[in-house]
């Protein structure tokens, strides 16, 4: 079994070769290491970009709206990333953005975990029948099955989602209430054995 480090390593080296700057392979390396990290076809989707971006240039998507069309091309996942992570505390503004004709799009998805690092929220990604919802860069969670795989996503949304509690306030008070048995309730004993306590001022 090939390490992260090998995985990283390896795909910025092809994707310098493959025509990227070095700084630009250097965050493809990090993207595909997460990718397999979660499990998800990152070595698969890099492989195949690749072979298809040797035979026509997909569009490059510099500027992000709340609604964004490509042409036929369809829109590079990797500039998509690139200008996401840059643009994404502008972007949380508008709650939703809309995608249509994105490229590879498993090769988003680093990225769009990245900025919800980066703003303090969760992204609920979402194309054809999968959805992605990605925590602060530490873990994405689907409902992607293997056989899911596309190379194109016809439509893609990108929600941004408001942090709240995943319990009732009602829950909340019974756990705190039962944390209270063990609170130790302050006696005369305890206050002289308190830090300080008991001290005289020699001066």
């Amino acid at each position: 079994m090939k390490s992260l480090s090998e995985i990283e390593i390896i795909s910025k080296r092809a994707s310098r070769a493959a025509g990227f700057s070095w700084g630009i392979a250097e965050e493809i390396g990090k993207s595909v290491r997460l990718l397999e990290l979660f499990g998800l076809p990152g070595i698969k989707n890099l492989n195949q970009y690749f072979q298809e971006i040797n035979l026509k240039k997909f569009e490059n998507l510099k500027i992000i709206n709340k609604i964004n069309k490509s042409t036929n091309l369809g829109f590079c996942p990797i500039s998509l990333g690139v200008s996401f992570i840059d643009q994404v505390k502008t972007l949380e503004n508008y709650k939703k953005c809309e995608f249509s004709e994105v490229r590879y799009p498993f090769l988003l998805l680093p990225f769009l975990s990245r900025g919800s690092e980066i703003i303090g929220k969760r992204i609920l990604f979402r194309f054809a029948n999968n959805q992605f919802l990605l925590n602060f860069n530490v873990s994405i969670s689907s409902n992607f099955l293997q056989d899911n795989f596309l190379n194109t996503a016809k439509d893609i949304k990108i929600s941004f989602l408001e942090n709240k509690d995943n319990f009732e306030d009602l829950e909340w008070k019974k756990l705190y209430q039962l944390s209270e048995k063990t609170f130790v309730e302050e006696t005369q004993s305890l206050k002289k054995g308190a830090a300080g306590a008991g001290l005289t001022d020699n001066d």
